[in-house]
């Protein structure tokens, strides 16, 4: 069976000044990860990458973007012929909702930033997705896991969420290593890890590969 997948990865920036930004700390490791699993596993794979320090895998068609809203349009070009969706990357939540044309320049006051939220990319691609489609969740939390997992579940509309904590100096971003709680309808619960983001990513590409095999 031919699989066309298309993953997400790494952050967004969202500019206030050309100079600065909203972010964090995602490095694009487990994205990247699945990127090269979902490839090993024979799939042709579309990586959809904010800013990251790592290498192309090899064999995957990759795609540049930097704010939300170049990922939202991107993701969107390349949702319709995907059988499988990996949303990992962590999308910045709010932007400010006015980008100055030029540096802000330091005067000793403070500054106040009004946000506004960014568009939600998982949300509109569910809406029109395909039955025969598995679209997976990412949620990077620092409390109540599992729970705040299952929240996204439903409210987003996928088949599973992956969760993972970034808390503290044990969390997931930029580490080498990673343990995923992936949540599912009817109560599906399946740990994968700890391990290295490599084995995680090979253990949830072949989850989706079994579901996929059963549409």
């Amino acid at each position: 069976m031919a699989v066309r997948c298309l993953i997400t990865a790494g952050p967004t920036r969202e500019f206030f000044d050309p100079v600065r930004f909203i972010s964090n700390p995602s490095s694009g490791k487990m994205g990247y990860a699945l990127a090269a699993a979902a490839r090993s596993a024979g799939w042709t794979v579309d990586l959809v990458s904010g800013p990251v320090s790592l290498p192309e895998p090899a064999g995957v068609m990759l795609y540049p973007v930097v704010t939300a809203e170049e990922m939202s349009r991107q993701t969107d070009a390349l949702f319709g012929p995907c059988d499988v969706l990996l949303m990992c990357a962590a999308v910045s939540d709010w932007r400010p909702a006015s980008r100055q044309p030029s540096k802000l320049k330091k005067d000793g006051r403070g500054m106040t930033v009004e946000l506004e939220p960014v568009p939600d990319i998982l949300t509109a691609l569910s809406a029109r997705r395909r039955p025969d489609q598995v679209l997976v969740g990412f949620a990077a939390e620092t409390e109540d896991v599992e729970a705040n997992a299952r929240a996204k579940l439903d409210r987003k509309g996928v088949d599973l969420v992956a969760a993972n904590s970034v808390a503290g100096v044990e969390g997931a971003f930029g580490s080498e290593e990673n343990t995923v709680t992936l949540v599912g309808r009817e109560g599906f619960r399946r740990q994968l890890g700890p391990a290295s983001k490599a084995e995680v990513a090979r253990l949830l590409v072949a989850e989706v590969a079994a579901r996929l095999a059963k549409r």
